[in-house]
């Protein structure tokens, strides 16, 4: 017997049903930001290693899913190399191409490459899959999809601001409820520096975006594995847990890094955003959180993230500020901000709390049931009509039994169900069966089209 099969783990099939709900979920976000102005464009899934490489941190380069080299991919390395079992090196050697991690450095790399068409500041937006080589589990895959936002060429703060009304915008169409956390690597960097581990940033950042994940001892188990003090894991500890409303978190931060010129800076950006957000009438909360680092290390000024308030899900979107990326390939001092919309947690999420519009599922409104060839040349201009005024409808493909084909509508959901025998045919008109109700209705082609329109 054939072995059943099967697909990678951390990746998944989505129905007729889900890719409705799915597509719920970008036609949403899509709308939303071209309302603030942002213009699509789309990039490859694969990019070169150079391109991807060293972007991430030590944690991200690990997590990059890197394609062999076409042909005798093995032609350029020695069987010593290959015996020596060192896999960094040998990808290296074997690897030209990466999949995409993420969309916001391919971003950086299409504003380099095509600078000159620009018109700065550049909004854009992308929905596309990213792939990670992560382990998969609840609400993290392999596969999955990313709606990013991004405006390059602005220093401008207002740009925090707007992403964070498309946020609130996005889920309040959505009806999730959700906390919108925000914070600054700026205030991180000057909370290494009082600490005295300046030199440990990327350290700090790491293990205490954690948090939520591994606790508090192992936020502390891991900043001393990294060599971390004792005294400074100690003084670390009021910080990360610093509670209040944002204006007293943001008076505490200012008295303790009142010695750090970068943290202090931190603290006046989130300080604005929050004031011009008072401004907003956001439906959501939104909230300093000191301990929200994010993991990647192209962020140097305001963070995001947003939390589900009614699953117990990882977050569901996150972005901030990165002023040095572009530099990267070769194009230093354009600062960018961005946004990026977990599309398979808010799926998930929508699924758990079944907030999906009742009409999303709806991919036929009507069928024409099939009595025979004569019948059928009868239904096809009127299947016609109603294609043209925008009403979805088919004509069952085969002289099937009434069952079978009434069956079919109802497996798909199908709101009306047409009949037209030698009766109907001979008056002009057509039966019309609701199949929510049950009621029927002899009607002309013009009555049917105003029914099934509503």
């Amino acid at each position: 017997m054939a072995q059943k099969p099967s697909i990678p783990k951390g990746t998944r099939d989505f129905s007729p049903s889900e890719m409705a709900k799915r597509n719920y979920i970008f036609d949403t976000i899509r709308e939303v930001y071209a309302l603030y102005g942002f213009q699509q464009i789309e990039t490859p899934s694969m990019e070169t290693l150079q391109t991807l490489m060293g972007k991430y941190g030590e944690e991200g380069d690990k997590l990059l899913f890197k394609i062999l080299n076409s042909g005798d991919f093995t032609n350029k390395v020695t069987d010593e190399e290959l015996l020596g079992r060192q896999p960094l090196k040998l990808a290296a050697r074997l690897c030209e191409k990466g999949l995409r991690y993420d969309l916001t450095v391919p971003f950086a790399r299409y504003v380099v490459m095509h600078r000159e068409q620009l018109q700065l500041p550049f909004k854009r937006y992308q929905i596309q899959p990213v792939w990670r080589a992560d382990r998969p589990q609840k609400g993290r895959y392999r596969e999955f999809y990313q709606c990013d936002a991004d405006i390059v060429g602005s220093d401008s703060l207002l740009n925090e601001v707007e992403l964070m009304q498309i946020v609130d915008t996005v889920f309040a169409k959505f009806g999730i409820r959700v906390a919108i956390k925000i914070n600054n690597r700026k205030i991180l960097s000057g909370i290494a520096e009082v600490i005295g581990e300046a030199d440990k940033i990327v350290d700090i950042t790491v293990a205490i975006d954690k948090l939520d994940k591994i606790g508090l001892e192992g936020v502390n188990a891991e900043l001393a594995e990294s060599g971390i003090s004792e005294e400074a894991i100690s003084k670390l500890q009021p910080i990360i847990s610093l509670s209040g409303t944002n204006e007293e978190k943001l008076a505490t931060i200012a008295q303790v890094l009142e010695n750090s010129e970068i943290g202090l800076k931190g603290v006046e950006e989130v300080k604005t955003i929050l004031d011009l957000l008072s401004f907003c009438q956001l439906k959501n909360t939104i909230e300093l959180d000191l301990t929200l680092a994010r993991g990647l290390n192209y962020y140097t000024g305001a963070i995001f993230e947003v939390k589900a308030l009614d699953v117990q899900i990882g977050s569901i979107t996150g972005g901030g500020r990165y002023d040095n990326l572009t530099g990267i390939f070769g194009m230093p001092g354009l600062s960018g901000v961005g946004i990026s919309f977990g599309a398979d947690r808010i799926f998930d999420v929508l699924n758990t709390l079944n907030l999906y519009p009742e009409e999303t599922e709806e991919s036929t409104r009507l069928l024409f049931i099939n009595f025979g060839d004569k019948e059928t040349a009868y239904c096809m201009p009127i299947a016609t009509k109603c294609r043209a005024a925008g009403v979805s409808c088919e004509i069952y493909p085969d002289k099937s039994k009434m069952k079978k084909q009434m069956s079919y509508a109802n497996a798909k959901g199908i709101r009306f169900v047409a009949l037209a025998g030698d009766n109907e045919m001979a008056a002009g008109k057509v039966t019309l069966k609701n199949m929510e109700s049950g009621e029927q209705q002899l009607l002309t082609a013009e009555e049917l089209l105003e029914v099934v329109s509503k």
